[in-house]
């Protein structure tokens, strides 16, 4: 598996081996002891799945007093994933970065606690997206970005998202928000 490190500090773009054959592929989608000597967390306590169809922009959200790390991988279809640097005192702190993950090449993105983040499904098909946590969810400690703050500026692939009503409510990015609590 290759580890690389990326502009923001903690966050690692994962590029597992893929073998695909005329069934399709195989790939592992994480391995504990190469995580744990790439410096990620070497166990997961929550895996969540989410389905999205075509132009389902989801995020940009965050845990705040029990932040999360994740690692995000693409069962199937293609996303437009991002990661912002909500770190009060981390030097990053506002930047944004964002990588197209897909099903078919199993790139996978490791977001450290902290960051928020999000993904807009790309193409025509689907996307199903698969989040290891090494902590539970906590219903009520959510936190999040507007997906189109003008202080980030990132470049959504697609202008017209299908939210939900929440994401769409979330305020835009600033410094005065409340953040996720380091650990």
């Amino acid at each position: 598996m290759d580890i690389s490190p990326c502009d923001i500090p903690g966050v690692r773009l994962l590029r597992p081996a893929v073998h695909p054959d005329r069934r399709g592929f195989f790939k592992e989608v994480s391995r504990n002891d190469e995580c744990a000597a790439a410096g990620l967390p070497d166990g997961f306590r929550q895996v969540n799945m989410s389905y999205s169809k075509p132009r389902v922009l989801r995020g940009l959200h965050f845990q705040i007093e029990h932040p999360q790390a994740k690692l995000v991988s693409v069962a199937h279809g293609e996303i437009f994933d991002v990661v912002v640097d909500c770190r009060h005192g981390s030097p990053a702190f506002g930047k944004w970065a964002a990588f197209r993950l897909s099903a078919e090449r199993g790139e996978e993105l490791f977001v450290p606690a902290g960051l928020a983040h999000g993904f807009q499904v790309v193409g025509d098909e689907p996307a199903a997206v698969v989040y290891q946590c090494d902590d539970y969810y906590r219903p009520g400690d959510e936190g999040g970005l507007h997906w189109a703050s003008p202080a980030l500026a990132i470049p959504w692939p697609v202008a017209a998202p299908v939210l939900s009503d929440k994401d769409a409510a979330l305020p835009p990015f600033s410094p005065d928000l409340r953040f996720p609590r380091f650990r």
